[in-house]
Order: structure tokens, then sequence, then C-alpha cells
């Protein structure tokens, strides 16, 4: 898949996730529906103007529209104790960023 395409799909699904519509969203950032129809299609490419608008729209960072992972759980967990069994600083990273919002929001695991 192109990234044009990519883009699209991702814009798409953060919108819906979101709860906007294409007009919604094409009002809020300031472009037609048809135009934002065809940025999500992957037929046409958005300016960066256009797409710092979309993020700060749905509030998400920019480089969040380019993420286009399908990792699953299960092979995030094995490249991460891989890479973490292979680093030893790198498991103290992890430890100390996990024990810290473990601790400072209260999660329970």
């Amino acid at each position: 898949m192109d990234i044009k395409k990519q883009l699209g799909t991702r814009i798409k699904l953060i919108r819906k996730s979101k709860g906007f519509t294409q007009e919604r969203l094409a009002e809020l950032i300031g472009i037609e529906p048809p135009s934002l129809s065809y940025i999500e299609t992957g037929k046409f490419a958005p300016s960066i103007e256009t797409l710092q608008k979309i993020s700060e729209a749905l509030q998400v960072e920019s480089w969040q529209l380019y993420y286009f992972s399908s990792t699953s759980n299960e092979q995030m967990i094995n490249e991460l104790t891989e890479a973490m069994y292979n680093d030893e600083n790198l498991t103290k990273i992890f430890y100390n960023l996990f024990t810290s919002i473990r601790y400072n929001n209260n999660y329970s695991f």
C-alpha cells in the first residue's frame, strides 16, 4: 500500500475513533468534505499545513498520523523481550518506565 493510502486510512481511523464525521473534520480544518474524502482514500496527499490542522483537530501528535504499524501484541512482546535480554541498559530503562507509570498513575497489573 502506498504512503498516501496508509496516511488516509490512518486519518480516517483516528477521525472515526474520535467521533468526527468527514463533514465536521473538514469544517474544523477549513477544507471541503470532498477534499478530506480524497485525502482519506489516498487520492490526494495533504499539505503540511493541512496535516498540522488535522492533528490539532483530532488532538493527536503529527507523528501519530504516520504510525502505520500493524504489529501484534505477541510480536511486540517477543521483540521487546529479545531486545531487553540482549541489552541490560534497555532492561533498566523499561523497568524504570514501567515502575514510574505503575506508581504515578496507580495502575495495578
